[in-house]
């Protein structure tokens, strides 16, 4: 059955392909900044962290600009945030195509990761521009890690997004209740911090939030010219987990759709 599901979705993919396309111009349609919008959110929010954390509540980054440190945090951190949060809504906002006309679902809140990683590669240049203004070495042979983090990153997104996308076409207060539990997750991962500040007995149970593996890994490569740890093999196993768990979810409620919206 699943195989089916799969195969329908690969068959489909020229219409997964024209609604990312949709989306992304649908989202800078009659926009004055476009993409820029796209590194607005992640670059405020590292200066705001920057200057608190450096100027008032000092924490210890070692040798890295605090900006460049909380900037390579935000940057994945935005993606994950808006594309579980456009999943979410992604079935509700087009209720008259969900109720009128058939297609794979699953379309709509994939599409939504995909237009996301637009924004993601703007982010990923100001981020390059970062660690070259402040000097910061990179070393480009483990750069071939990128593609499996981030591999890491979408399956854990999307899993997560299938199952909020498919709850919120039956409860609306859904997006509200994920939208909190974002907030809270930010100040769970090691986005304003180093994971270092987290006591070494607490790390192996610290490692079990995936996004907490994500962002070190990414800083590993990006700033800390080493390998991505074990928790990276943790996250990814997790992400896994989410993503056959929230696809066999979607699929299983997705005859309800069109009758709940």
């Amino acid at each position: 059955m699943e195989t089916t599901h799969l195969s329908t979705l690969y068959n489909n993919r020229e219409l997964l392909t024209a609604w990312t396309l949709r989306t992304i111009r649908a989202r800078y349609k009659q926009s004055i900044l476009g993409g820029l919008w796209a590194i607005l959110q992640p670059t405020a929010t590292a200066i705001i962290f920057s200057i608190i954390f450096t100027r008032f509540v000092k924490i210890d980054t070692g040798n890295l600009p605090y900006i460049v440190f909380s900037y390579t945090a935000m940057a994945p951190w935005t993606l994950f945030t808006t594309s579980i949060s456009d999943m979410t809504d992604s079935l509700v906002a087009n209720m008259n195509l969900v109720s009128k006309i058939y297609f794979p679902r699953e379309i709509l809140p994939i599409a939504s990761v995909l237009a996301r990683l637009l924004d993601f590669a703007i982010a990923l240049v100001l981020m390059a521009l970062f660690i070259i203004a402040y000097r910061v070495p990179v070393n480009l042979s483990l750069l071939i890690f990128f593609p499996l983090i981030l591999a890491t990153q979408l399956c854990l997104t999307i899993g997560l997004g299938f199952i909020g996308g498919a709850l919120n076409v039956f409860y609306r207060d859904v997006k509200h209740i994920i939208a909190l539990g974002l907030q809270i997750w930010l100040y769970a991962s090691p986005i304003i911090y180093p994971v270092e500040q987290v006591p070494e007995w607490l790390r192996p149970y610290y490692f079990i939030n995936p996004m907490a593996g994500i962002i070190v890994s990414y800083r590993d490569i990006l700033l800390k010219q080493q390998a991505p740890g074990y928790y990276l093999i943790l996250s990814a196993v997790i992400a896994a987990v989410a993503l056959v768990f929230g696809y066999r979810f979607f699929k299983r409620v997705e005859f309800q759709f069109a009758d709940v919206v």
